[in-house]
C-alpha cells in the first residue's frame, strides 16, 4: 500500500466538487484497515470486541457493546471512526494518520461501497483482492517494445530518453575520458586503473576503444572479487556465527565466498548460480550421512559449497545461549528473511507473527513456504554449526587416518595400562600405612567405582586421602609419570602425520527425516496452531508450482528446495530476474530502478521505469542469466558514459530519478582500503583461501593482523602478506568490524545488507588525518615516488597525480603542493632539530637519520588520499 500524504489527500478533496472519487473498500480503506486494525480485529480465532475488518459485510454487525460499527453515509454516527478520533484504536502501534482517517470518513460518506460482491467464506489462506493482485511486480514479465528515441545509443538509452523528454530534460554532455575509465574500473573491479592503463585507453582513437576496456575489466580476476562482494552483502557473509555475545568463529564459511568469486568470474548463468545456492546438495544427491562421494567430485562439492548460502544467518546455536529452541527457530526466521529479500523482493519476514501489514503474503504463507527449507533445518532436530561441517578427505586419506588413529588408540592403552600398573603399585605401599582394620575396607572402597560407592568407603576415602593412588601419579612418582607421558606424546606425535582434514560449511538434509511443518502462534514455536504443507507465496502460485509436488531425488532428500529453485530460475517467476536487474542497475547507476531492492511490494518504491526494468530483465533471462553482457549493455550506453554535471537535472529532478546525470558516488569502504594499498604498492593480489585476522588494538581500533592480545591487554603483531590483501579477503567478524572499512559505511550483517548506506561524517575525516593506515600508506606510496622519480620534483608530483588520479595536474596544482612541500619540509627540519632523537641502547642499532623532506612528501600523499578528488567518482 501506498501512503497518501496529507498534501495528496487535500488534491483529492480539491476536485471533490467537480466529480468526486468514488472510494471503494478493497481499493482504499481495506489496507489502511489491514495496516492497523485486522491483526487484532480478523486475524485472530476469535476477533476482539466481536469486530471483524476483514470484509466490508463483517462490518454491519454490532460490536460486543452493542455499538454501530458502520452506518453508511454517515461518518459522525459510525463507531469506527469515533474510537480512532478517541485514540483507543488502535491499541498498538502508530495511531491513524489524519489524512487515513479522512479516506475512511469519506468513504462511509459515500455510502462504505465495495468494488465488487465478497466472498462468501474465508478459509485459512489469504484473502487477496483483485487490487493486490493487480500490483506491478506481481504481474508476469512482458517485454515492451523499444521507443523510437532520437539519437539514442542504445535501448536503455531509448526508454531512459523518452522519460526525459516528458519532464523536458535531456542526458548530461558525455564524461571525459578519463572521468569515464575511472567510474568503470571501479565499478567493475573495485580498484582505480594504472597509469599505464589510462595512457593506453587515451591513445586508442578506434570505435573499439571503450568496448576493448570493458572486455579486459570483465576478464580481470578483480572483476570476480569487485562483485562477489555485493552479493556477499546481500546473503550476509561473515567469518563469525553472530546471535551471541561470544559470536563464534565461523572458520569455513571462507569455501563460500571463494565459490562466489569464481561463479563470478566464470560468469556462471544465474539461473544455475541460484539452484547451486538453494539445492545444490540436492543437485550433487548428497544427504547428512551420505555426502562423501560427492564431496570428492569437484564439480558435486562445488555445488554443496554453494548451500552454504542458507548457512549465512547468525547462528548461536552452537554457543551458550539462554533458550536453545529459540535461538534455532531465530536462525530460520533470519535464513527466511535473507532469502525472501534476495530472490523475491518481498519482505516475506514481516509474516512470521501476523498477515503482511502491507502486501498480501498471510501467516499461512509464511510457514508454507518455510516448510519448503524445514528438512534442512529441522529445528526439533537440530544440527549445531560444528555439526553442519563435512569433512573433505578422500577414501584414500580416511583409511589413512583411521590407521594411524587405530595404532595412536594401541598406544593410549598401554599409556593408561602403565599408569594403572605403577598407581597400584604404589596402593600396595601405602595402604599398609593404614591400621590393619582399615585396609581390607579401604581396598574394596578404592575398587569401587566412585558413583557406586558408599557413604562409609566415601568417609573412609576422605579419611586417608592419600592411600588413594587413582590418580595424579606425578604426586607420587615423577620419573613413573615421565614414562607415561613419553607414551602420551608418542600416540600424539603418530596422530601429528595424519592427513590434514579440511571441511566444507554445508546445507544439507537427513534421508528420511522429514518434519511436520506448523504455523506457529504469534510467531512462537512453543504454540503450534496447525500443520502446513510446503509451497510458494498464494500471490505468485501458478500451476507450475502449486499444487507443490516434488519429485523426491535418489539421495534421499524431501527434493522441496530443488523444485522451489527450478520454478525460481524457469523464466517466468515474476519477480526473480527483476530483482537482480534492479540490484545491477542499482550498483552501477547509484540508485534503483526500483529504490527499494528488497522491497517489490506495495510498501516499497514503484519502479521509475518500468517498461525498463521489463526490458532489462527479458534481456537478462533470454540472454542465458549472464551478468556480463548485461554489465556490457550498461557501461557503454549514454545513461552511463554522461557527465555527473546537469544544472536543470539537479534542479528539477533532485533525486535523479530520470537518470538524466551520472550520480557522483563515494567509493565504498573495501574499495577505498583496496585502492590505498595498491597505490601505495602494498596491495597483496593474493586470491581465494582462508581470511586475514582481525584483532584490536591498544588504541581500540579492529586492524588486520595477528591478535596477541590477553584478557587485560590488546596487542596485535604484523601477519606479513596477508595484511595486505584485498578487503574481500579481511575476516568479517560480525562483533568486530574493522575500523577503517566501519567508518566508511561497510555493513555488519544482521543479518544482511540490502542497501548499504552512504554517510558523510565526522570519524571519516578524523579517520583519514590520525588514522595509521593512512599514514603508513601514505609513507609507502611517498617511498614509492622518490623511487621512481628521485630527482625530478615536479615529474614526481605528476606521477602522484597519475597515481592517485589518473591524470596530469594543472600548473596551479604544481604550484600549490611545491609550496606545501617546501612549508612542510622548513617546519619538520626545525622540529627535528629542536627534537632530536634518544640515543640508541647499547648494542642496539642507530635510529634512521630524518629526511623532512620524505616526510613532508607522506603529509602531502596524505592530503591528496583524504581530497573529494580521489575519494569520489564523478
Amino acid at each position: 500500500m501506498k501512503r497518501i500524504g496529507l498534501a495528496g489527500f487535500i488534491g483529492l478533496v480539491a476536485t471533490a466538487g467537480a466529480e468526486e472519487p468514488t472510494l471503494t473498500f478493497e481499493k482504499d480503506v481495506r489496507p489502511l484497515l489491514k495496516a492497523h486494525c485486522t491483526l487484532c480485529h480478523g486475524e485472530e480465532e476469535k476477533p476482539k470486541g466481536g469486530v471483524d475488518l476483514r470484509l466490508r459485510r463483517f462490518m454491519d454487525a454490532p460490536t460486543d457493546s452493542g455499538a454501530k460499527l458502520l452506518v453508511p453515509g454517515k461518518p459522525e454516527a459510525s463507531e469506527l471512526v469515533a474510537i480512532i478520533e478517541r485514540g483507543e484504536m488502535p491499541k498498538k502501534g502508530h495511531p491513524v494518520p489524519p489524512e487515513q482517517l479522512a479516506i475512511i470518513k469519506q468513504w462511509i460518506a459515500q455510502g462504505a461501497k465495495t468494488a465488487r460482491p465478497e466472498p462468501e467464506t474465508l478459509g485459512n489462506g489469504p484473502l487477496i483482492t483483485e487490487e493486490e493482485r493487480a500490483h506491478w511486480s506481481f504481474q508476469p514479465v512482458k517485454r515492451p517494445a523499444v521507443p523510437k528515441s532520437e539519437g539514442a545509443a542504445t535501448p536503455v538509452d531509448a526508454f531512459l530518453a523518452e522519460a526525459m523528454k516528458k519532464e523536458g530534460l535531456t542526458f548530461a554532455p558525455e564524461a571525459d575520458r578519463i572521468t569515464w575509465l575511472r567510474r568503470v574500473t571501479v565499478d567493475l573491479t573495485g580498484l582505480l586503473p594504472k597509469p599505464e592503463e589510462v595512457e593506453t585507453f587515451l591513445a586508442d582513437a578506434s570505435p573499439q576503444a571503450y568496448e576493448k576496456v570493458v572486455d579486459r575489466l570483465l576478464a580481470s580476476p578483480a572483476y570476480g572479487e569487485r562483485w562477489a562482494r555485493h552479493w556477499l552483502d546481500v546473503v550476509g557473509y561473515a567469518d563469525s556465527n553472530g546471535y551471541t555475545a561470544a559470536d563464534s568463529a565461523r572458520p569455513q564459511a571462507w569455501r563460500y565466498r571463494d565459490y562466489v568469486i569464481r561463479s563470478f568470474n566464470e560468469d556462471k548463468p544465474w539461473n544455475q548460480f541460484i539452484r547451486e545456492q538453494l539445492a545444490g546438495d540436492e543437485l550433487a544427491g548428497a544427504t547428512h550421512g551420505d555426502y562423501q562421494a560427492a564431496v570428492n567430485d569437484p564439480k558435486r562439492l562445488e555445488q554443496i559449497t554453494a548451500t552454504a548460502f542458507l548457512r549465512m544467518a547468525p547462528d548461536g546455536t552452537g554457543d551458550p545461549n539462554d533458550d536453545a529452541n529459540l535461538a534455532r527457530n531465530q536462525v530460520i526466521a533470519e535464513q527466511i528473511k535473507v532469502v525472501s529479500s534476495s530472490l523475491l523482493g518481498l519482505s516475506v519476514a514481516c509474516a512470521q507473527c501476523h498477515d503482511h501489514r502491507h502486501d498480501p503474503i498471510s501467516q499461512e504463507d509464511y510457514y508454507r513456504f518455510r516448510a519448503i527449507f524445514d528438512p534442512a533445518y529441522d529445528w526439533k532436530a537440530w544440527r549445531t554449526p560444528a555439526q553442519r561441517l563435512y569433512s573433505l578427505y578422500t577414501p584414500e586419506e580416511s583409511a589413512k587416518a583411521a590407521e594411524i588413529e587405530k595404532a595412536a588408540a594401541t598406544i593410549d592403552v598401554e599409556a593408561r595400562e602403565m599408569s594403572k600398573k605403577f598407581l597400584d603399585e604404589i596402593f600396595e605401599v601405602e595402604v599398609k600405612k593404614l591400621p590393619e582394620a582399615d585396609r581390607e575396607p579401604y581396598r574394596t572402597a578404592r575398587a569401587t567405582a566412585e558413583k557406586d560407592r558408599t557413604p562409609e568407603q566415601k568417609a573412609l576415602i576422605k579419611k586417608y586421602p592419600s592411600a588413594l593412588a587413582l590418580y595424579s601419579l606425578n604426586l607420587y612418582d615423577q620419573k613413573k609419570q615421565d614414562l607415561v607421558d613419553a607414551k602420551s606424546k608418542e600416540a600424539a606425535a603418530l596422530r601429528a602425520t595424519k592427513p590434514v582434514q579440511n571441511f566444507v560449511m554445508a546445507l544439507m538434509e537427513v534421508k528420511g527425516q522429514v518434519p511436520e511443518s506448523q504455523l506457529y502462534n504469534r510467531g512462537d514455536h512453543e504454540q503450534p496452531v496447525r500443520p502446513v504443507t510446503p509451497g510458494e507465496l498464494t500471490i505468485l502460485a501458478t500451476p507450475e508450482i502449486e499444487p507443490f509436488q516434488p519429485a523426491a531425488p535418489p539421495s534421499g532428500s524431501t527434493g522441496r528446495r530443488l523444485a522451489y529453485a527450478n520454478w525460481l530460475t524457469n523464466g517466468k517467476h515474476p519477480l526473480v530476474a527483476r530483482v537482480l536487474v534492479n540490484r545491477f542497475w542499482m550498483l552501477h547507476f547509484g540508485r534503483g530502478i526500483v529504490n527499494t531492492p528488497g522491497d517489490f511490494g506495495h510498501h516499497g518504491d514503484a519502479p521509475t521505469h518500468p517498461e525498463l526494468l521489463d526490458y532489462l530483465a527479458d534481456e537478462f533471462v533470454k540472454g542465458g542469466w549472464k551478468l556480463k553482457p548485461l554489465h556490457k549493455q550498461l557501461v557503454l550506453s549514454q545513461a552511463y558514459r554522461q557527465s555527473s554535471e546537469n544544472p536543470a537535472s539537479s534542479e528539477r529532478d533532485p533525486d535523479n530519478r530520470l537518470f538524466a546525470r551520472h550520480k557522483l558516488r563515494r567509493i565504498e569502504a573495501e574499495a577505498l582500503r583496496d585502492t590505498v594499498l595498491a597505490t601505495a604498492g602494498a596491495l597483496v593480489e593474493k586470491p581465494f583461501g582462508p581470511p586475514s585476522t582481525i584483532a584490536r588494538d591498544p588504541a581500540g581500533r579492529i586492524v588486520v593482523g595477528v591478535d596477541k592480545g590477553t584478557i587485560t591487554s590488546a596487542k596485535v603483531e604484523p601477519g606479513g602478506e596477508q595484511d595486505f590483501r584485498r578487503s574481500l579477503y579481511v575476516q568479517v567478524t560480525r562483533s568486530k568490524p574493522v575500523t577503517v572499512l566501519e567508518t566508511f559505511d561497510s555493513p555488519v550483517m544482521t543479518p544482511h545488507c540490502e542497501m548499504r548506506a552512504q554517510t558523510t561524517v565526522a570519524p571519516q575525516s578524523l579517520l583519514l588525518m590520525n588514522d595509521t593506515f593512512v599514514l603508513e600508506n601514505a609513507r609507502r606510496l611517498a617511498d614509492r615516488l622518490h623511487e621512481a622519480v628521485p630527482t625530478d620534483e615536479n615529474e614526481r608530483l605528476r606521477l602522484a597525480w597519475r597515481t592517485l588520479f589518473s591524470s596530469e595536474p594543472a600548473e596551479s596544482d604544481l604550484a600549490r603542493a611545491r609550496d606545501y612541500l617546501r612549508l612542510q619540509t622548513a617546519s619538520l627540519t626545525v622540529y627535528h632539530a629542536q627534537n632530536p632523537p634518544a640515543a640508541p641502547a647499547k648494542g642496539a642499532p642507530a635510529p634512521p637519520k630524518p629526511d623532512p623532506a620524505r616526510e613532508a612528501l607522506a603529509s602531502l600523499c596524505q592530503v591528496l588520499y583524504s581530497s573529494n578528488r580521489f575519494l569520489y567518482l564523478q
